[in-house]
């Protein structure tokens, strides 16, 4: 037992003057997240997996040991924080909680991490194994994508979701306010990083949870530290939810544009606009007619050869396109790129998501097509990065650790061919991801 105790100590020595590992990434442009103008010829030296510096080359001081790597003609920015997924149930085009496992979770946040997407909060849709991953993660230092997660949304009883493909049994369906103390303690208990309540009827189809549980939804949250997020769809729901203290909205207003009223609110009340999900609105129609989809390499390298079979037959088309609803979804995902522009324009904090994960929403690439959306709803290359970066750190409450290319935070970072600033559609132009500075094989 002595001899054990001594190896042990031993080990645990060595272990503890082990070598660090450094890597600066040198001659980069760099695009640090944060809204100031690029740095070019500049440096991004990790420390084990920490950046500790970023900035003009001329003021890198590396420690002996490094590994330079020179990155000339390349463009360095943050990796993408999504703040609107959801995890594991899929594969190919079926939804089933069965899904939910360690290869089909792997298998996910692999594609995440390959499109530079760093962080995924996933909203309310997870079944228990997503805290091992999580907790896993955050012991330590990443190859994945990192995970955040609501666990369990909250609906009223037989509300919408429950009835879509592979939910039911997977939101907590709450009728009283007792059951919405016992269920938000629960979640406090197993430390979710937010909550999360749809509040729909999917245009008069499906029951909505009640106000009052949605206010008694927040209020128990907000006692416990928790933050609270919404799918919506409407305006006066919107303002109702941000009346009573809704810290975001995980959708936008698609039924009408946004007045001064919730806008008002909102800033008042300090809510945010979580997420546009702008390409969910897309995935309500864009199968019916998917050829420009199929023709992009981009979208094509992303997706499994036999869901792009599928996308291309025309009986999926036909199915996709019989929605009685079909002619209005374009109309609402206008109305949400005008809202978001909106919001945006006035002062309105705001941040990045896609809805990725259900079938059809896909991984990788959705978040990518966000960007490209949100900059025809006219926002600038500067103000998406940091929507995905800075924004998302900050509604998250990570922003000492995530978000930004500056020193002391996590060195995840996505390496590109071509300048995002120079076009948005340029993020799709990856070299190389970092995950807490581990280079993504």
């Amino acid at each position: 037992m002595k001899r054990f105790s001594t190896v042990a100590a031993l080990a645990a020595v060595l272990a503890s003057v082990a070598p660090a590992e450094k890597r600066v990434l040198e001659n980069v442009t760099l695009i640090d997240g944060t809204g100031r103008p690029a740095v070019q010829n500049a440096a991004v030296l990790m420390i084990d997996g920490r950046i500790r510096y970023a900035g003009p080359m001329s003021g890198l001081k590396a420690p002996d040991g490094t590994e330079h790597v020179n990155m000339k003609g390349f463009y360095v920015m943050p990796g993408i924080m999504n703040m609107h997924g959801h995890l594991g149930n899929t594969v190919g085009l079926v939804q089933d909680p069965k899904n939910f496992t360690v290869g089909n979770l792997t298998a996910q946040l692999t594609t995440y991490t390959r499109a530079g997407v760093t962080t995924i909060l996933s909203m309310g849709s997870d079944q228990p194994l997503v805290f091992d991953v999580r907790d896993k993660q955050r012991s330590g230092r990443p190859t994945l994508t990192r995970i955040f997660t609501a666990y369990r949304g909250f609906t009223g009883k037989g509300g919408y979701p429950t009835t879509a493909m592979g939910m039911k049994g997977v939101p907590f369906e709450v009728g009283t306010v007792a059951e919405v103390e016992k269920d938000v303690a629960e979640l406090a208990a197993k430390k979710v990083d937010i909550v999360k309540i749809w509040v729909d009827d999917h245009l008069g189809k499906e029951q909505k949870i009640p106000m009052d549980l949605c206010k008694a939804i927040i209020e128990n949250a907000h006692k416990r530290g928790l933050k609270v997020a919404a799918h919506i769809f409407y305006l006066d729901d919107a303002k109702k939810l941000v009346s009573y203290g809704l810290d975001g909205l995980a959708h936008s207003v698609r039924d009408k544009p946004v007045d001064a009223e919730l806008i008002n609110l909102m800033k008042s009340k300090g809510a945010w606009q979580e997420a546009a999900t702008i390409t969910r609105e897309m995935s309500m129609f864009v199968y019916a007619n998917p050829q420009k989809l199929l023709s992009d390499q981009f979208f094509l390298s992303q997706v499994d050869a036999s869901v792009i079979k599928a996308l291309k037959s025309p009986e999926y088309q036909k199915k996709a396109a019989s929605d009685k609803d079909f002619n209005k979804w374009p109309v609402f995902t206008e109305t949400a790129k005008k809202n978001l522009k909106k919001l945006v324009d006035s002062g309105v904090k705001y941040s990045f998501g896609t809805d990725t994960g259900p079938p059809a929403r896909f991984s990788g690439y959705f978040e990518h097509w966000e960007m490209e959306l949100m900059a025809e709803a006219g926002l600038t290359p500067s103000q998406i990065i940091q929507s995905f970066s800075k924004n998302a750190a900050e509604f998250l409450g990570v922003s000492k650790d995530l978000g930004t290319v500056e020193a002391g935070h996590w060195a995840d970072l996505v390496v590109l061919r071509k300048n995002p600033l120079d076009n948005i559609r340029n993020t799709r132009e990856i070299e190389a991801v970092f995950i807490a500075g581990n280079k993504v094989k």
